[in-house]
């Protein structure tokens, strides 16, 4: 008990700095809150790949016509299923060849295709559907190419234009998300900052000579340390959390808010392991908030906290995979833009939240073999 109230002194005496970081939450993760939407209904466009390895007038003419429908994406046959993974694209048409000569002459050919199995790769299904129908009516009734495709855009052409339309108040979840990406920078300053200088307080000379003659167990000592940590990374979180619903209120009282929760809890747990291996080798104060400086910024830089991943160069993002913050906002942003929460959908933050775990393993370990050699050497 004397350790957690000594703890909890030395974190009370920098309170001001965790209040400081929760004011630049507060003021720049809630930037535009106050702007309303008009509409909770946001036209938008699938994302679709088209790899045509047929290249004749029928196929060219499949492909104009999703270009026109869909957003269609260019991107190398060896990474689409990682962009599905991922949701950057939500549907991929494979057009085999000789699909023109056998779609003349009456044969059986399929379209190989990939889905999401969400809402947007749905509609994408519904939009190629119109242009096959139509493609089989012509090309039984005709033989001439020009002819086939000349009917076909002019059938599709008087028909109604498909278009996306988003089931969620896509406004209102991107505010959620922004919120949650800017804490990504407020928990990692926060946890790093306070945990490391009220480790190294206790590392001080006069202290650490205490600890060893009194009557405490030197490693019942530091698990007290270590549950102290805990306790502190666990009311940290919960603090955001709370301002979260308080600034939300019902926009996240629902399955995919306490994902979003679970998510952040996860992420305070990966910002509590790294805090303890810098703690275990690094002992100046003054060294500390320089490091905190560099860590908690470069990623809030580099993985989408201060700047939407959107905008980010693909170079800075090929470098943030492997920085803890990237999986966490990944899945913040996968969440703004899910609009059925179910396990499929969920596959790619599961897959973030195993990656996170794996990066507080590492740290852990890390921490044991830094602690293990520091043990030798004294």
């Amino acid at each position: 008990m004397t350790v957690f109230k000594t703890f909890l002194k030395i974190v009370n005496k920098y309170k001001g700095t965790i209040i400081l970081y929760t004011m630049m939450l507060l003021v720049f993760g809630v930037t535009n809150l106050n702007t309303k939407e008009t509409t909770s209904f946001i036209e938008t466009k699938p994302d679709v790949v088209i790899i045509d390895e047929d290249n004749s007038k029928l196929s060219n003419n499949l492909v104009n016509y999703m270009k026109k429908n869909t957003d269609l994406r260019s991107i190398k046959e060896s990474d689409i299923d990682d962009a599905l993974f991922f949701r950057d694209v939500v549907y991929v048409i494979y057009i085999p060849k000789n699909y023109q000569e056998k779609r003349l002459n009456q044969e059986d050919i399929s379209l190989k295709i990939k889905s999401t199995n969400t809402y947007e790769g749905a509609l994408s299904e519904e939009i190629l559907k119109r242009y096959l129908e139509s493609e089989k009516v012509y090309t039984k009734n005709y033989n001439n190419i020009n002819t086939i495709i000349s009917k076909i855009n002019s059938s599709l052409q008087s028909s109604v234009n498909v278009k996306t339309v988003s089931k969620i108040d896509t406004k209102e979840q991107s505010r959620i998300s922004r919120y949650f990406n800017f804490a990504s920078y407020s928990i990692m300053a926060v946890v790093i900052y306070i945990i490391c200088l009220v480790l190294t307080s206790f590392k001080e000379k006069n202290v650490n000579k205490r600890i060893i003659i009194s009557s405490t167990n030197y490693q019942e000592h530091n698990k007290l340390l270590l549950y102290s940590s805990f306790v502190y990374v666990f009311l940290i979180w919960l603090l955001y959390s709370l301002l979260g619903v308080i600034i939300f209120k019902n926009e996240i009282l629902n399955l995919k808010g306490i994902i979003y929760l679970g998510n952040t809890l996860i992420f305070s747990f990966v910002a509590l392991t790294i805090a303890l291996f810098i703690s275990s080798v690094i002992n100046n104060k003054n060294a500390i908030s320089g490091i905190v400086n560099v860590f908690a910024l470069g990623q809030a830089f580099l993985c989408g906290a201060f700047i939407p991943t959107e905008y980010l160069p693909d170079t800075v993002l090929k470098i943030a995979h492997i920085l803890p913050s990237y999986y966490y906002i990944n899945s913040n942003d996968i969440l703004s833009k899910m609009e059925v929460v179910n396990l499929i959908n969920l596959k790619p933050v599961i897959f973030n939240s195993i990656i996170l775990l794996g990066i507080s393993i590492l740290f852990i370990i890390l921490n044991n073999v830094v602690s293990r050699k520091k043990q030798i050497v004294g």
